[in-house]
């Protein structure tokens, strides 16, 4: 595409390449290998010295429209896909770190992440500090000579904390290390963090960039030279690949993504004011009312509140699965970004795998409900979670 075009244009059109048979919908190649016109041709391709698809673990057409869609959307000069945002999140890890180096993460990450970090990571030899997500002093006082990355995801899962990413960017700036942002639960349609001053930006694709709940992704973002010079040679290598069949639906569901994404946090704002005012509810959790701490910050930085909040009940883990359990309508499942509205609660689910002092110290506890609002009417979204508040 040339020119300057909106985001909505890009979500649609970005990306496509049309074979010889000029196909207005994106083709879908289901190949595991293509095809060279003679040996030499194979030869300059395996290097590298010839452009053209080689393999489908680490080049296919439909895969290369996903990415370069997404990297449209969120104004990045270059985009690799994976199989899933942990195996994103892996990809970059194992391609930037080596035995030795030092992590500065939120505290505030999903789950997984944590364990990847601290579980995972560290038999190899990488240590992560894991700090406050919006304390930006222990964010400098973690930096140590060897820190080699910083991590971060905002708004975070499940309190929806907002991190000021070019404060954050500035502070790993000056350590000489990369930052990057976890854009899972914005996408590009709400924020875009490399213009907040990140480095790379990582997705779970399996999320709102699908948007229905029906295929696992995940994808890294940035500057050529950390993607395709650092990121790509590992997912080459290694294989965390992206399907085919996985990035076509990634990509139509890209068509949608700033509608879902604008529609989604307007009901999930109204509906947070709902509990807010409920008297079963004791706080709730969501960036776009104005008693949420960093509501100015968020204001700045992202179009709209997002799609998630979560909020406290009284009584503890007993009170939240009965609330959980009087749901008829909303699904019960902790995945989110479907127009289909989920609950879950995190500190059994999402976070059940993580020490009791690490969700204590995320702020996570047993009265703990998360919702990812989908596109249901208000009226019988409030009816579903009331009968479970009383």
């Amino acid at each position: 595409m040339n020119g300057k075009f909106e985001l909505a244009t890009l979500g649609v059109r970005a990306g496509q390449t049309r074979t010889s048979f000029h196909e207005h919908s994106e083709p879908l190649f289901l190949t595991s290998s293509f095809v060279f016109d003679d040996a030499r041709q194979a030869a300059a391709r395996f290097t590298g010295g010839e452009e053209g698809f080689v393999y489908s673990r680490f080049s296919n057409p439909t895969v290369s429209m996903f990415q370069d869609r997404l990297a449209a959307l969120e104004g990045a000069e270059a985009c690799v896909a994976t199989a899933s945002g942990m195996s994103a999140i892996l990809a970059l890890s194992m391609a930037l770190l080596k035995a030795g180096d030092h992590v500065v993460c939120s505290n505030a990450v999903f789950g997984a992440t944590v364990q990847l970090y601290s579980g995972i990571l560290a038999r190899f030899g990488v240590e992560t500090s894991f700090v406050p997500a919006t304390d930006l002093a222990a964010w400098q006082r973690a930096v140590r000579p060897s820190t080699r990355l910083f991590f971060l995801e905002t708004p975070s899962n499940p309190l929806t904390e907002v991190s000021d990413i070019a404060a954050i960017a500035a502070i790993a700036r000056r350590a000489g290390a990369p930052l990057v942002v976890d854009n899972c639960f914005c996408t590009p349609a709400l924020q875009r963090p490399l213009e907040l001053g990140a480095d790379l930006v990582v997705h779970s694709a399996t999320k709102y960039l699908d948007g229905q709940g029906r295929v696992l992704g995940g994808a890294i973002l940035g500057s050529r030279k950390l993607v395709m010079d650092g990121v790509y040679g590992f997912l080459r290598t290694a294989g965390p690949s992206l399907s085919p069949f996985n990035a076509w639906v990634i990509l139509k569901g890209l068509e949608t993504l700033e509608l879902r994404m604008l529609a989604q946090s307007a009901n999930a704002l109204e509906l947070a004011s709902w509990l807010e005012a409920h008297p079963g509810v004791l706080r709730v959790h969501y960036p776009g009312l104005p008693s949420h701490p960093q509501h100015e910050l968020a204001m700045r930085q992202q179009r709209a509140g997002g799609a998630v909040l979560s909020f406290e009940v009284k009584g503890g883990r007993t009170a939240a699965w009965r609330l959980i359990d009087a749901t008829r309508l909303i699904s019960i499942t902790a995945n989110l970004g479907d127009v289909k509205t989920t609950i879950t609660h995190p500190a059994s689910t999402t976070h059940g795998r993580i020490s009791a002092e690490a969700r204590a110290a995320a702020g996570i506890g047993e009265g703990l409900v998360r919702v990812a609002v989908g596109l249901e009417t208000q009226e019988d979204l409030r009816a579903d979670l009331g009968r479970g508040l009383g």
